[in-house]
């Protein structure tokens, strides 16, 4: 058995005729960061909820590290922290007094609160407000709290309920360095998301749902690959550590296999390339031996989306 795994056996909720969830059979493992996508309604949060006991299963079984969750539930969320529908903090608190209260709850030694409370807040970025008023924060700030109450625990999984639904971007791209750089230090994270560049930026694999059914679980890459329409695994957006000169676009464009590179900004490049996969490994090769600074390399938001459309429309 692995050491971080969430799997659904035939999980199913139904509110009298109408199904949220249906037979959902999905088994993730290891460490890395998960985009469950959907749109909305298509069964998401309900999902989560089961995985926490939040709600009973009309079927079937959620596991956690191979404990089920509803038999076994403090087993099962031991190792897990979770942030669902994005709580509200009581205003008057500050995010020291807020996580001493979540910190007590899930049974932190008293000696031990106030150190991991620096260091969850530290890991969110948010040091210089410990002892602010939460009232004053922003949506993005107050997120981030939530964030890091699902941290306390040191947790090896980590369920996020669409953590940047309402920001503003730079909210939104704060939330997402956070995720980044929880999938750093070995998490098994599971992010529920409508955001189709959201899921590019920071997920590793996509599971997609809609109408309760699951379509697909598999890497970002053969997802946009087999479902493109296409477009297909053909395309990936790069960012570089420095601004992309005339030669670097030059020397990007040149490498074989290469149809195209285009800017998208100072720092970032839209390559069109053909040969599938494999072709597209060696990209990336050829691309770290150029040393032009390469930081960042994922398919293009745009053949998530083509994916996307084309199985919500197959699942109608």
């Amino acid at each position: 058995m692995s050491s971080r795994s969430l799997e659904a056996v035939n999980l199913t909720k139904q509110y009298g005729s109408f199904t949220a969830l249906s037979d959902l059979n999905l088994k993730i493992e290891g460490s890395k960061c998960v985009g469950f996508l959907g749109p909305n309604g298509a069964g998401k949060t309900t999902t989560l909820k089961l995985f926490t006991d939040m709600i009973r299963a009309s079927k079937g079984e959620a596991i956690i590290n191979g404990f089920n969750v509803h038999t076994d539930k403090k087993s099962a969320l031991a190792s897990c922290g979770v942030l669902i529908e994005s709580p509200e903090i009581y205003p008057s608190l500050t995010p020291k007094e807020a996580l001493s209260m979540i910190a007590e709850i899930r049974g932190i030694p008293a000696g031990e609160r106030n150190g991991r409370i620096a260091e969850v807040m530290a890991e969110v970025k948010m040091e210089e407000w410990l002892d602010k008023k939460v009232g004053k924060f922003s949506k993005g700030m107050k997120q981030r709290i939530n964030v890091a109450s699902s941290l306390l625990t040191d947790p090896d999984i980590v369920m996020l309920d669409e953590p940047t639904t309402g920001m503003d971007p730079r909210g939104m791209a704060e939330v997402r360095d956070i995720i980044k750089c929880m999938k750093q230090k070995g998490r098994l994270i599971f992010m529920s998301s409508h955001l189709l560049n959201e899921v590019s930026d920071v997920c590793d694999e996509v599971a997609m749902i809609d109408h309760g059914k699951l379509l697909v679980y598999d890497t970002i890459e053969n997802v946009t690959y087999r479902f493109g329409g296409g477009l297909g695994g053909d395309v990936v957006d790069i960012m570089f550590r420095n601004p992309v000169d005339a030669g670097a676009l030059s020397r990007i464009s040149s490498i074989r296999n290469v149809v195209s590179a285009e800017k998208i900004d100072s720092r970032s490049v839209r390559i069109k390339f053909s040969g599938g996969l494999e072709s597209q490994e060696n990209l990336l090769s050829d691309l770290v031996s150029l040393r032009v600074g390469l930081v960042s390399f994922h398919p293009a938001s745009s053949a998530l989306e083509d994916s996307y459309l084309n199985l919500i429309k197959e699942s109608k």
